[in-house]
């Protein structure tokens, strides 16, 4: 039988199946649940909108979008999108998906915390953006059915999501923090770590060697 959340089906495939154990495995109840709410929240937006994202990519960029901040980080120093759009990129490829496919996945991560372009994008990029924004900032919260929001909360609950999630994005750029810089977590930083120093876009032009 399928997975049904406020009657909204869950992808039934060995991937989605496999994807969701990983991230319950190696990430924690909160940014599991968050990302499931991600997910539940960007479908019932596709519903609203009329549009329709493939559900089990769709899926899979929700169950991986934090996944950089998280899980075992690249060799390379980067944002934790992009790290996270990696990992999710290699799991797809490995999975057998189609290259355009797993770009697609990776685009929906590398720019879920980037205004003002996913929602340009493919189905499944904008949706996911949607979805987190929706449940960060509770954008596009006052167009969903009450009802069926309180069924998804009842499933994977919010409890001190605010305040836990505000730590645990401090905790994973903590060690590399000059990623953040030019990002809306340059904001989340600049907050919770007294020393960490935001070079505005300002001071880089002004610094740069040229004599005018």
């Amino acid at each position: 039988m399928p997975e049904v959340i406020a009657g909204l089906e869950i992808p039934g495939t060995a991937a989605v199946a496999e994807a969701t154990t990983l991230i319950q495995e190696t990430t924690s109840p909160l940014f599991y649940n968050h990302s499931r709410r991600v997910f539940l929240f960007a479908s019932t937006h596709a519903e609203r909108l009329g549009v329709k994202p493939d559900p089990e990519l769709l899926y899979l960029s929700a169950i991986f979008h934090d996944a950089g901040l998280l899980t075992p980080f690249s060799e390379v120093e980067q944002r934790f999108e992009v790290d996270g759009a990696d990992h999710a990129r290699k799991f797809l490829l490995d999975h057998g998906f189609a290259g355009a496919d797993a770009d697609t996945v990776w685009a929906a991560i590398a720019l879920h915390t980037t205004p003002g372009i996913p929602d340009r994008m493919a189905p499944e990029i904008a949706m996911t953006q949607l979805g987190v924004l929706t449940d960060v900032l509770g954008f596009g919260l006052d167009l969903l059915d009450r009802d069926r929001v309180d069924e998804i909360l009842a499933a994977h609950p919010r409890g001190d999501f605010k305040n836990g999630f505000l730590r645990a994005t401090v905790a994973g750029l903590r060690n590399r923090p000059e990623t953040a810089n030019g990002t809306v977590n340059a904001d989340v930083l600049a907050h919770f770590l007294p020393d960490f120093q935001r070079v505005t876009t300002v001071e880089r032009i002004l610094d740069a060697p040229w004599s005018s």
